[in-house]
């Protein structure tokens, strides 16, 4: 059965996993993958290029032996980043999963499920 976890396509039994991907116990229908526009795509990507300039001015830091403040605070910079890039694109997959109603109420609870799921991955 085709689902989709982040706009990649896998057969899987229903309510499998793949790679982290907590699937819901119904056939997902696929959608656009995310980022959902040109301009979503670039700026994600805009995003994760200078996550990975932040990660390797840390890298450079940690060479250098730096002193443990400014590693933290590039730790903590990194980790904003990162929870910031996760949390826009959890909202723009939730909005996109919730903006069609359910045709039937195990479809509706299915997708409720998915959510929760993600939601409680995203926390971890």
């Amino acid at each position: 059965m085709p689902s989709r976890c982040h706009g990649v396509f896998w057969s899987l039994p229903i309510g499998g996993r793949r790679r982290g991907c907590i699937l819901p116990p119904t056939i997902v229908t696929p959608v656009a993958d995310m980022p959902h526009s040109p301009a979503d795509k670039k700026k994600a990507l805009t995003r994760v290029r200078r996550m990975r300039g932040q990660l390797d001015a840390l890298e450079r830091a940690l060479e250098e032996g730096a002193d443990c403040a400014p590693v933290l605070q590039q730790l903590a910079a990194v980790r904003g980043a990162v929870n910031g890039l996760m949390s826009e694109i959890l909202e723009s997959h939730l909005r996109e999963e919730f903006a069609h109603p359910a045709s039937t109420p195990a479809q509706r609870e299915a997708g409720i499920d998915a959510a929760v799921a993600l939601v409680r991955s995203y926390l971890k």
